[in-house]
């Protein structure tokens, strides 16, 4: 028996409706990617399922080139079909682009970090795959520069700092010096100061003199010479015999 001709209406029983659709989306999938090499053509398929799930073909590895090609021709035809269009119906298709775009991007980046990988094909897989090479490189390259750069900047501080050090120590040497031969000056002062009083004679003592004269008017009167303290005190040359 020939297969018989599927009645195009909606599926009622939920577990033939989802192979059915499994089937159909790997059949427009192929097909899309079937076209796509034989006619040369670029063609962007998206498919939501009725769990909003999101199933795309892309025959170029970006698929916003072509939605933005799209949206750029698209725009510019409506412009000049309907230019006299109210300006709420051109806000409400700039919003309907704009949550497109928005959808891809959001989607874009879950697959980035690593999420809904399920509905990928093969060849997206690798595309995801070169796109996360290439920006790991990228990476990489911005960080070894950053370093690089924090390493120089480093060596450039530390150089300042020793020569900061080096003149504080060639400065401090020579307060040190400074010190030494202020202090090597003071005790040479002192040293010509204790010899200069050793070599200056103590003035002679008038107590002395006069106990010395008394000593000797009484040795007169008893006639005899008296040793006294001032002959102890005084050179021989200074004093007068006592017969005068």
């Amino acid at each position: 028996m020939g297969r018989g001709r599927v009645q195009l209406k909606r599926i009622e029983n939920k577990i033939n409706r989802q192979v059915t659709f499994s089937k159909r989306r790997s059949g427009l999938l192929k097909k899309a990617h079937e076209i796509s090499v034989l006619c040369d053509a670029e063609v962007a398929l998206i498919v939501f399922s009725t769990k909003g799930k999101l199933f795309e073909y892309s025959s170029d590895p970006c698929m916003e080139r072509i939605l933005e090609r799209y949206e750029r021709y698209s725009y510019a035809e409506r412009q000049l079909v309907a230019s006299d269009q109210p300006q709420t119906e051109n806000w409400t298709l700039e919003h309907a682009k704009l949550k497109a775009r928005l959808e891809v991007l959001q989607k874009n980046q879950r697959n980035f970090m690593g999420q809904d990988l399920e509905g990928l094909s093969i060849k997206e897989l690798q595309n995801l795959e070169h796109q996360l090479d290439s920006a790991l490189k990228h990476i990489r390259s911005r960080k070894n520069q950053i370093m690089h750069e924090s390493i120089s900047e480093l060596h450039k501080k530390d150089k300042v700092l020793q020569e900061q050090n080096n003149t504080l120590a060639k400065k401090i040497k020579e307060k040190e010096k400074a010190l030494a031969q202020h202090a090597q000056m003071e005790q040479r002062g002192d040293e010509m100061d204790l010899t200069s009083s050793a070599l200056v004679p103590h003035p002679l003592e008038t107590s002395n003199i006069r106990e010395s004269s008394q000593i000797r008017g009484e040795g007169d009167n008893e006639g005899t010479p008296t040793p006294t303290r001032a002959n102890a005190i005084l050179p021989s040359w200074m004093l007068r015999p006592s017969n005068e």
